[in-house]
């Protein structure tokens, strides 16, 4: 078995989504998990949901949602690409946009645990210190959560890479354009005699999905290391 042209691209699609998803989304899950763990205001509980709707909606249903807000027909579509030239519908930054609203759910879960799982003690005695909120976060709440990210940093890594059904319908299937791996395997799949190339790819796939879980292990573990001193 053995991967053509197109199956290399798909791959190399999946990557470059994946990295722009992982590295927009990181910074603002972060900040929301951060909010719904440390801040008590009304309208959390909705915040919450709202941020989790999509691990409970159906893919597509997430996918036509964007299609409607941002095609560039809808009022914030046409915006987009008037203002900054930014165009969702049927590209590979809508590709990026579907990844980030399909991992965002896990990246929040995950960083919002570890920041819960910080003893509030340590950030209050460095605030008596004279230390201001930025500052407590940053040397104190940041460096004890750093496992808690680069968990939540994999795991929206791994969503971008196998996410379809939101990406197939809010932009397409288009070869060399919008097709990431997991679409290239369903169309291998479509045609008659495409099982060793769909298998090639689903390989392919697994190997990259599990080297990120590895990298993921071992930077986490060296991170606490780190904190320990060790």
């Amino acid at each position: 078995m053995t991967l053509d042209a197109a199956a290399w691209e798909a791959l190399r699609l999946s990557l470059w989504v994946a990295v722009w998803a992982t590295s927009l989304a990181v910074p603002l899950a972060l900040g929301v998990a951060w909010i719904l763990a440390r801040l008590t205001f009304p309208g959390k509980s909705l915040l919450n949901a709202a941020v989790h709707l999509p691990l409970v909606l159906p893919p597509v249903v997430t996918g036509y949602v964007l299609l409607l807000i941002f095609s560039p027909s809808a009022p914030l579509g046409r915006m987009l690409e008037a203002t900054v030239g930014l165009t969702f519908a049927f590209r590979w930054t809508g590709a990026v946009l579907a990844a980030v609203v399909m991992g965002f759910p896990l990246m929040v879960r995950a960083m919002r645990l570890a920041i819960e799982a910080v003893d509030p003690k340590l950030e209050d005695a460095a605030s008596t210190l004279g230390a201001s909120r930025i500052a407590v976060f940053t040397r104190v709440t940041l460096p004890l959560i750093a496992p808690g990210i680069l968990a939540g940093a994999v795991m929206g890594f791994a969503k971008a890479m196998g996410e379809f059904g939101a990406t197939i319908t809010f932009v397409a299937n288009i070869p060399g354009q919008t097709q990431t791996l997991p679409l290239a395997i369903w169309t291998a799949l479509q045609i008659p005699g495409g099982e060793g190339s769909a298998a090639a790819m689903a390989g392919l796939a697994c190997i990259v999905a599990l080297g990120a879980v590895l990298l993921s292990e071992w930077l986490a573990r060296r991170v606490a290391a780190r904190i320990s001193g060790v």
